[in-house]
Formats: C-alpha cells, sequence, structure tokens
C-alpha cells in the first residue's frame, strides 16, 4: 500500500509524465509525499500535473539543452532534487533494412541520448551530504534491450544503452551516494502497446508466453519504480528489474487444451 509519508521532503523528476507510465509513476510519487516534476512533449502533461498537485513542464526532451531546463525548472521550483525518472521514450520501431536514417535517429535522440543528457545535468544536483537521503536515478529500459525482439532493432538497441547506462553508472555514483537502477517493463498496458496487442505475431510470441498470461498496468510499474526510489532500496544498484510477468525468465506458451 502507498505509504502517504515515505517521499515527504523530496523532489522528483518524471519524464514522459503525460500519460501511462510516466503518469503513474508521478501520481505514486506523489501520493506517498513527493513534490514532482512532469515533463513530457504532450500538452496534457500540464492536465496531468494540476492533477496530482506537481508542476507540468512542456518540452522536447531530445532537443539539444533540454537536460538542464528540466533540472533547472526543478530546482526553481522545489530548491532541490532527490529523484531522477527517466521514463520519456518512443515506440514504432521497424527492421533495420526499412530503417532509414530518420528513424534510427528520432529512437536514438529521444530514447537514449536525451536520457544521457538530463542524467548528466542532474547529477550534480542528486548528491546529498551527509544524514540526507541519497539521490535516485531509475530509468525505464525495456526487456527488448535484453532479449532480441525481431523488428525492433532501433528502439532495442536504445533501451539496452539504458541498461548498460544504469550499470555504468551506479559504479561511479555509488560512491558517492547516487543510486541507480531500471526497470525493463514486458507488455504494459500503454498507448504505446495498445496496437500491438491487436498484432496476432505479437500476441503469440509476447503475451500468450508470458507466464501470468496477462499485460502489466502502468500502476505495477509504478510501484516497483517508487520501490526503487525509496529507502527501502538502500542496498540495490546497477540493477535492472524486469516488471514482465515473467516472460524474461520463463516464457512459455499455453498447453493445447486437452
Amino acid at each position: 500500500m502507498p505509504d502517504p509519508k515515505r517521499f515527504a521532503g523530496r523532489a522528483a523528476i518524471v519524464t514522459g509524465a503525460a500519460r501511462g507510465i510516466g503518469a503513474a509513476t508521478a501520481a505514486r510519487l506523489a501520493e506517498e509525499g513527493a513534490q514532482v516534476l512532469l515533463a513530457d512533449l504532450a500538452p496534457e502533461v500540464m492536465a496531468q500535473a494540476e492533477a496530482i498537485g506537481g508542476v507540468g513542464l512542456r518540452i522536447d526532451l531530445a532537443a539539444r539543452g533540454a537536460g538542464e531546463a528540466v533540472v533547472d525548472t526543478a530546482l526553481d521550483a522545489f530548491g532541490r532534487l532527490d529523484i531522477l525518472v527517466n521514463n520519456a521514450g518512443i515506440g514504432g520501431s521497424k527492421p533495420l533494412l526499412d530503417s532509414d536514417d530518420d528513424l534510427i535517429d528520432r529512437f536514438i535522440d529521444t530514447n537514449l541520448k536525451a536520457v544521457l543528457r538530463l542524467t548528466r545535468a542532474a547529477i550534480p544536483h542528486l548528491a546529498r551530504p551527509k544524514g540526507h537521503a541519497p539521490g535516485r536515478i531509475v530509468s525505464v529500459s525495456s526487456t527488448f534491450g535484453i532479449a532480441g525482439y525481431p523488428g525492433t532493432t532501433a528502439y532495442a538497441v536504445a533501451k539496452a544503452g539504458i541498461a548498460q547506462m544504469t550499470r555504468q553508472l551506479a559504479g561511479e555514483l555509488a560512491p558517492e551516494g547516487i543510486l541507480v537502477n531500471a526497470v525493463a517493463p514486458g507488455v504494459i498496458e500503454t498507448a504505446m502497446t495498445m496496437g500491438h496487442l491487436g498484432n496476432d505475431y505479437y500476441r503469440r510470441a509476447v503475451l500468450e508466453p508470458t507466464p501470468l498470461r496477462r499485460a502489466g498496468t502502468p500502476e505495477e510499474v509504478a510501484a516497483v519504480i517508487a520501490f526503487l526510489a525509496s529507502d527501502d532500496a538502500a542496498y540495490v544498484a546497477g540493477q535492472v528489474i524486469a516488471v514482465d510477468g515473467g516472460w524474461l525468465a520463463a516464457r512459455h506458451p499455453p498447453r493445447e487444451a486437452g
């Protein structure tokens, strides 16, 4: 159950917060006492921020200078920064032979470079002196960044980069008191995945072999992100936790009836 005091006095940035996993995460952190900056290019981010008592910022996170602008906005609003949740990303990847330069650039710029830039801008402000909760960075990778899936090359490479960034920064920043982790969602019921859920091959390859035999919800991913951002995860660093109903561990199709 959410604890209304778990993040009391802490300030967070959540990107891609207009809908889906980002919106659910921002709402969960706010419900547990955090001040939250919701950043997204979609105009709906402003209404989402108002609904949870947060601060909304419409911004193209892939633009140069966006990382600094997001961090500056959070510092101006809250005077501090404790938690960074890198969630923003795009879907719709294609096989590599069908991926022109613009498509490749779009995925790498939005799903990887924007995360690197924002994280770089946030790090100096996340370090905490002795006696304060350590800074936390939680990023959203994907099961497709861990296991191969046909037709998603640019997306998968970018998400694999997020997983490796997590491991790299965990080693660099843990001695400074900043804990870095990630989640790797599987099939989650979001606007990004709804179109895929109607695809027969996708359902047979990804959804039906999931041991829990269902898609997850944004709130279920948000709960794991909140755990990683909390004091309960004080000895967790460099992990990429799959929130996938068991798909990576033991994917298998349903047995035939009878």
